[in-house]
């Protein structure tokens, strides 16, 4: 049975969409099943793999509103064991579609909760805000990662996403959990990196990643060749900063353990 993972943070550019691309990158070169459901009508994830909008037939606009099949609407990826659910610009219009809907909070989890029969992880890369849709990636979710940027503002907005998160586990899905915080774009020469990342440690502790997304040129450049950066660049600070946290998502989950020889197993 797999695990649905939202990516949510109602500020933009804090690494939502680079982030999920690369995770599920990894994961999937770590020969898990990934499947990402890009639910952000800017389409960026759709496009870092490669995919031009242009020729997107069916995307999850169409499940949530027409009520198609997930089964057909996903592609296929350049890497192995990674497949995506694409995004359109359509999806702006849907929130106002599924205004009338009943359950229209629930709309997204019956349209890929059988997928978890398929997949080990699904991603849902959420838009910056917390309108319908990314109410709908929360509710389908069995836990959210929090992006958070290493900048001053980055910190302001999270008491508002962590109250919406609380709503919905009281209201719509009370078995949401937070698998962690995950501090991006770190700089460790910056006084402010450093003191955005003990302030975050200090606040949520053991929720926060262990691994930290360092700022990476190669990282910036990969989305603009439609590969994820370990297609890219191998050996850069960004593949292995999400190598390891692929590792460590597999070893919060008890996914992995240690052989004998102490590298690390999978299961």
């Amino acid at each position: 049975m797999g695990k649905i993972i939202s990516l949510a943070n109602q500020k933009g550019g804090v690494g939502k969409t680079t982030t999920t691309i690369n995770l599920a990158a990894s994961l999937a070169v770590l020969e898990q099943k990934v499947l990402i459901i890009d639910a952000d009508p800017q389409a960026n994830a759709t496009s870092g793999l490669g995919f031009d909008l242009k020729n997107v037939q069916s995307s999850i606009y169409e499940c949530i509103v027409d009520e198609v099949e997930a089964e057909k609407v996903i592609l296929k990826t350049a890497i192995a064991n990674l497949d995506i659910i694409p995004s359109h610009i359509d999806l702006v219009g849907a929130e106002i579609e599924m205004l009338n809907l009943p359950n229209r909070e629930k709309v997204l989890r019956n349209a890929i909760e059988h997928l978890k029969e398929v997949y080990d992880f699904i991603f849902i890369d959420c838009s910056p805000s917390l309108g319908l849709i990314t109410l709908n990636a929360l509710t389908a979710a069995d836990s959210v990662i929090i992006p958070v940027q290493c900048e001053y503002f980055a910190l302001e907005g999270l008491g508002k996403l962590l109250n919406t998160i609380k709503i919905i586990q009281n209201r719509l899905n009370k078995d949401l959990e937070i698998e962690g915080f995950l501090l991006t774009m770190f700089d460790g020469r910056l006084n402010l990196s450093n003191q955005v990342y003990d302030e975050v440690k200090r606040h949520f502790q053991e929720m926060v990643f262990e691994t930290v997304i360092q700022r990476n040129i190669k990282l910036g450049e990969a989305p603009s060749y439609g590969k994820p950066v370990i297609l890219y660049d191998a050996s850069s600070k960004g593949a292995i900063n999400h190598m390891n946290l692929a590792r460590e998502i597999l070893q919060r989950n008890k996914m992995t353990y240690l052989g004998k020889d102490s590298n690390i197993v999978i299961n």
